[in-house]
């Protein structure tokens, strides 16, 4: 297909073409998107779409970049062979001489097909009780249908990559190292799409495809509304998938994953592993094959030292049996998932699962239903060793998800700005290992990229 011409005027205001998987709308679903009158889906719309326009920004901070571009505009212009999108004082960032960058062209776009998708076929239809846990996981499975992430044609390799988006040089350089031995070996790559640890192993595995002349290598981002402004799609994301909400969000993640692989993070990391390991310590997951691997530079070894320990104090012994450490490291990285991918198939192939979609990965409800973040759900979460560990786990989970929101999304930022900290009281046995935790990714800068002005969102006790 031809590339649409899109002209930037100098006033500001652009058109723009569609390109990718969206083409076609129909009145209603247009109507809806006009009607800013109407808040919901044209403002979803428009933060979503802000924040591809605004990849490559460096900065974490939602609610400031939402009010530096408070004048933007972005409107549906209706036709008769399809549509096109009408922008005012976008990010000049994401034009090249007048024309917009063909990455963010389609990722806009991407955007564009989830928001409509997800609100008319998954959220207003009767076809999804999304009380439910097999609703979610279908209505999970279909979003991602409708993005073409689920490739049938090949065994797909895929592994999620999860870490920080706020990390050093050193730890950024071994993630596109890890990539680049990973795209050696014909893996393709999923991250959260943002900077940092989402960049690093999708621009190392373009190296790596290009040099084994993998013309189709994919480097998918999967977000949500909530973070996508603080993390915008990085230039490398190739298939941009925006999911409802964050639980939604990691259960893609792990479904479509055949190994992951974690690098150093902060709070937002320490939600996806307490996720993932609350998931694999149900029994009901015990023949489930996954290869896990925490991995980092030699500079960064005491970083899963201190987050195993972390761990082991909090969750049980049990736990590490699902991981392995792997520092300094990253052709053994890339050895261990090719051969941990290659079990995974042999695996579904006898239990006769998915290669693309881990339907047989059983996910409790508690780990699927939205968590509202707020200082009464905040203070409401129940921290205590008397819980079965993938319950504890999956309270542990909704305090850091709180921690991220009060970090850097937007609602997040006010409350604790209106409120002061989320306030969380549990067994002493869990908030003082969490305390040490985040007392070290705050001195290691790991909560937000600007690091050293960084006050906790957050006070624990016991």
């Amino acid at each position: 297909m031809e590339i649409s011409r899109t002209v930037k005027f100098e006033n500001g205001i652009a058109e723009i073409g569609p390109t990718g998987s969206m083409y076609l709308l129909s009145q209603l679903e247009v109507s809806r998107l006009r009607d800013a009158s109407q808040g919901g889906l044209h403002e979803l719309f428009r933060r979503c779409a802000l924040a591809v326009l605004n990849s490559g920004d460096l900065t974490d901070n939602a609610e400031a970049v939402l009010e530096r571009y408070r004048d933007f505009r972005i409107e549906i212009i209706r036709q008769t062979r399809g549509l096109k999108l009408k922008i005012e004082n976008a990010p000049e960032s994401a034009f090249v001489d007048g024309e917009i960058i063909k990455g963010i062209q389609e990722n806009l776009f991407s955007v564009l097909r989830d928001v409509v998708y997800t609100d008319s076929e998954i959220i207003k239809s009767a076809k999804y009780d999304l009380t439910k846990s097999v609703s979610i996981t279908d209505a999970v499975f279909h979003i991602l249908r409708n993005a073409g992430i689920l490739d049938t044609r090949n065994w797909p390799g895929l592994i999620v990559c999860w870490g920080g988006h706020s990390v050093g040089r050193d730890e950024y350089d071994f993630t596109k190292e890890v990539g680049y031995q990973l795209g050696l070996r014909g893996l393709d790559i999923c991250t959260g799409c943002g900077a940092g640890v989402m960049k690093g192993p999708m621009k190392g595995a373009t190296i790596g495809h290009a040099k084994q002349r993998i013309r189709y290598g994919r480097y998918i981002g999967i977000s949500e509304p909530g973070i996508i402004a603080s993390e915008s799609p990085n230039a490398i994301v190739s298939h941009l998938v925006i999911t409802p909400d964050i639980e939604k969000r990691l259960e893609a993640f792990v479904r479509i994953a055949t190994g992951i692989v974690v690098f150093p993070g902060g709070a937002g990391t320490a939600e996806e592993i307490l996720y993932l390991l609350g998931i694999l310590l149900n029994p009901r997951n015990a023949d489930i094959d996954l290869p896990v691997i925490f991995a980092a530079p030699k500079q960064s070894a005491d970083y899963f030292s201190n987050l195993d320990k972390f761990i082991t104090d909090t969750i049980g012994d049990e736990a590490r049996e699902l991981y392995k450490i792997v520092i300094g490291d990253p052709a053994s990285v890339a050895r261990e998932m090719t051969v941990g991918t290659q079990r995974v198939q042999a695996n579904r192939r006898k239990t006769g699962d998915a290669y693309y979609f881990n339907w047989m990965l059983h996910i409790e409800e508690e780990f699927q239903r939205p968590f509202h973040v707020s200082h009464e759900s905040m203070a409401g979460l129940v921290l205590s060793k008397d819980l079965p560990v993938h319950e504890l786990a999956a309270n542990m989970r909704q305090a850091f998800s709180g921690i991220v929101a009060g970090n850097i999304k937007d609602y997040g930022v006010r409350a604790i700005r209106e409120h002061g900290p989320f306030k969380m009281q549990g067994d002493a046995a869990i908030m003082e290992p969490m305390g040490k935790l985040l007392e070290i990714f705050v001195m290691q800068s790991r909560m937000k990229l600007a690091g050293s002005d960084y006050r906790p969102c957050y006070s624990l006790t016991t």
